[in-house]
């Protein structure tokens, strides 16, 4: 029997802060700045899944110019 998890497409605010271990205040910094992609259905401002992926490419590439 194979066990398949599914991730989440989008994510809540306090699940992004949880999954990149940064406050909510700096999330939201990275939010109004377009550093990090959301979107909103509704009231609710989510994160998607791919935009936290995206996050995480730029900061290596960020990474990998420094000298």
């Amino acid at each position: 029997m194979t066990v398949t998890v599914q991730q989440p497409v989008l994510y809540r605010v306090a699940d992004a802060t949880r999954l990149l271990g940064l406050s909510r205040t700096v999330l939201y910094e990275l939010i109004r700045s377009g550093r990090l992609r959301t979107v909103t259905e509704g009231r609710a401002r989510l994160v998607p899944a791919s935009a936290i992926a995206e996050y995480v490419a730029l900061l290596e590439r960020e990474a990998g110019a420094r000298p």
